[in-house]
């Protein structure tokens, strides 16, 4: 399995029982037990999107997990053994965050183990066209099967724009413009 989560939108509470999941009972509303992101990744890759927005208090509980490679869900005392491989991502400068106090260190090092600097979209714009070719490709399906594709002004304008909101910003604008 592959499971992502983004643990930008969840608040502290939220983000402790989907992550570690819950027993019946654990809190108002729990009213099964609920397996939690890590145990549903067992066996294959859970996918921690935003972890520069993680809570402190969350960070900590992230890296007895990481560590021990066991979680107890909220409310239980048993540990559950889990087998996954972990990738982690950040637009945020994790390294910076340790320095202000913002991120862990130790859960910094645990994490860091292979590094992939993605740079953003107006620096590869070699990539943008080829993007662009399989987002439209993906728009045909959804429109009818009517193929689209660009035209050599249409080509130049995405070249020249410096899309700060790298491929989201693209992806949005391929799909606005085939809307209309």
């Amino acid at each position: 399995p592959f499971v992502t989560v983004n643990c930008g939108t969840l608040t502290e509470t939220l983000l402790e029982a989907e992550i570690f999941g819950y027993v019946k009972g654990a809190y108002t509303g729990a009213i099964r037990d609920k397996k939690g992101y890590f145990e549903q990744a067992d066996g294959g890759t859970l996918f921690l999107d935003e972890i520069g927005d993680m809570p402190l208090a969350m960070q900590v509980k992230l890296l007895r997990a990481i560590q021990d490679r066991k979680v107890v869900r909220v409310g239980g005392e048993t540990p559950i053994p889990i087998d996954i491989h972990l990738i982690c991502a950040t637009h945020k400068d994790l390294k910076k965050l340790v320095e202000t106090g913002e991120f862990r260190e130790d859960l910094y090092y645990r994490i860091h183990v292979v590094d992939l600097l993605i740079p953003p979209l107006r620096e590869r714009k070699e990539d943008i066209q080829w993007l662009a070719g399989r987002m439209l490709d993906a728009e045909t399906g959804r429109h009818g099967g009517v193929r689209r594709s660009l035209s050599p002004a249409a080509e130049k304008a995405l070249l020249d724009y410096p899309w700060p909101g790298n491929i989201r910003e693209l992806k949005h604008c391929l799909e606005r413009a085939c809307v209309l």
